[in-house]
């Protein structure tokens, strides 16, 4: 029976896009019943299937129209199959200077519609509803209601190239990547949300217990616990947004819980709690010092089983943080002008995470009750560094280094350069142990390097390219330049090297500017 079980949900797994769902009836009625609200968005205008990209621009189109003065509909670019992809900015001309900047995603994964239908159903709401729309007066917001169009149309959680796209916010290889990065980059957002939808039934669940669990949390909330975010702004963004997110899902009688995923280590089943990395959004966006949150709604692969449920658990998430935003306008700004003004002084290059057996309670599928269970988890909030750096004053990179120049101005990234050559000290790193993946990963071989770092004497020729640390952004400079970080250019092979190899980029730690 527990061999067929897990055969079975490796089917559903595959056959997701066919909408087929592998939650029995009797588990949606005890525990996902839906809620007696009116949504009118495109999906509950019909029987089968989510919104199609031309329901969503039809959708949008008619707000816009209506709402001409407070809402702008711009296109940030086409995707890989050519469809334009939507940016709503919804932004009051009512004088006040001191607005809050809100970005808000859905649907990076194709496959996760839910995300789409709650900003749709926020965006009816913020422009008709006197109970939201007054939200508008202390913040502008930008939402990208369907990032993955390609994805979307044959609900398929890559891109057309075949990449995740929450796997590629720092190697930046699909269009896509490029385009929303830039756009976020462009917007310069004080908060940042990203809207997702997990998959409650997954081949490593049906190990535990006789036949299987499920995670019975309707909303899962996911904020960074990176080590080079100031801990200033992780404890702000947890004790204020998350908190009261919590708070209002306890309320509205929706079930939440940190955001976690599994693995499979030595044989036995983990649970990784939290994030680290920065080839994800919510991390990501942290670097940027934005208060940034991943909501993970319980739907992937559950067809339209519970979507009234799940476009509601969106709704309310992505409005509390609206209205903590609204309320706090001169507490965030503080808290992210310490962040910025107040840098880490070393930098981490490399972490462990910490693993513990803790307690978690879950859906038995065999009787259908919650239960509790045992089981591993690592929890990134715990996590300590294993490899730091002083931080530097800026890194320095050679003329030849173009791309990356490229991707780091895509990420935001504010690149000097050297208008004369100079003669200056500055760390240099020598690649001392090099493997590269048999495998590819995300499109990639990916590069596992180590290196020494020597204080030299070194010439930079006109042109070279300097990227100072004291500029909001520069802690995503950490995550890419530095060549051991898990999500660096070195380690995704957009930067190729080899043993012995002296790499093209430099730390200058002098506290002059060139």
């Amino acid at each position: 029976m527990k061999e067929f079980l897990i055969i079975t949900l490796c089917f559903v797994t595959v056959c997701c896009k066919a909408q087929m769902s592998p939650q029995p009836n009797k588990m949606t009625e005890k525990f996902f019943p839906e809620p007696a609200i009116e949504i009118t968005t495109p999906t509950f205008l019909k029987k089968k299937g989510f919104t199609t990209y031309d329901e969503l621009i039809a959708f949008i189109n008619s707000k816009q129209s209506k709402h001409i003065d407070i809402m702008t509909l711009s296109y940030i670019g086409t995707s890989q199959k050519g469809k334009q992809i939507p940016m709503i900015r919804l932004q009051k001309k009512n004088g006040n200077e001191n607005k809050i900047k809100v970005w808000l995603q859905a649907c990076l994964h194709g496959d996760e519609p839910a995300s789409t239908e709650g900003m749709l159903f926020l965006l009816d709401k913020l422009l008709n509803d006197t109970e939201y729309s007054y939200l508008l007066d202390r913040l502008e917001i930008s939402i990208i209601p369907m990032a993955n169009i390609d994805g979307n149309q044959i609900q398929e959680r890559v891109s057309a190239n075949g990449l995740d796209l929450n796997r590629d916010q720092t190697k930046l290889m699909a269009p896509e990547s490029n385009l929303l990065k830039k756009a976020f980059s462009d917007f310069n957002a004080d908060v940042a949300m990203d809207f997702h939808e997990y998959q409650p039934f997954r081949k490593d669940y049906a190990q535990l217990s006789t036949y299987g669990i499920a995670p019975q949390f309707d909303v899962m909330l996911m904020y960074s616990g990176n080590l080079n975010i100031p801990p200033s702004l992780r404890a702000y963004t947890k004790s204020k947004f998350v908190e009261n997110a919590a708070k209002l899902l306890d309320e509205n009688k929706l079930t939440h819980h940190d955001y976690f995923t599994s693995d499979k280590i030595l044989g036995e089943i983990q649970l990784s709690q939290g994030s680290l990395s920065a080839r994800s959004s919510a991390t990501s966006y942290a670097l940027t010092n934005s208060v940034s949150s991943l909501i993970e709604i319980r739907g992937g692969g559950l067809g339209r089983t519970s979507v009234k449920r799940r476009v509601y658990s969106t709704f309310l998430v992505a409005s509390s943080y609206l209205k903590t935003a609204y309320d706090n306008v001169d507490e965030v700004k503080a808290e992210i002008k310490k962040a910025v003004d107040n840098p880490n002084s070393e930098v981490v290059v490399k972490s462990k995470t910490p693993v513990s057996k803790q307690k978690l309670k879950v859906i038995d599928v065999e009787t259908n009750n919650e239960i509790e269970i045992e089981i591993n988890i690592g929890d990134a909030w715990q996590t300590k560094p294993i490899l730091t750096r002083t931080r530097p004053t800026a890194y320095i990179l050679l003329p030849t280094q173009e791309m990356l120049v490229e991707k780091l101005k895509i990420l935001g990234l504010q690149v000097k350069q050297l208008e004369k050559a100079v003669n200056v000290e500055v760390e240099n790193y020598v690649v001392t142990a090099y493997e590269k993946e048999i495998e590819k990963y995300e499109g990639v071989f990916q590069q596992k390097v180590s290196t020494k770092t020597t204080l030299i004497k070194r010439e930079f020729p006109l042109g070279s390219f300097i990227i100072y640390m004291n500029q909001p952004k520069s802690n995503l400079a950490i995550e890419v330049l530095e060549p051991e970080a898990p999500n660096s250019f070195v380690s995704f092979s957009v930067l190729q090297t080899a043993i012995n190899q002296e790499l093209p980029i430099y730390r200058y730690l002098a506290k002059t500017t060139l």
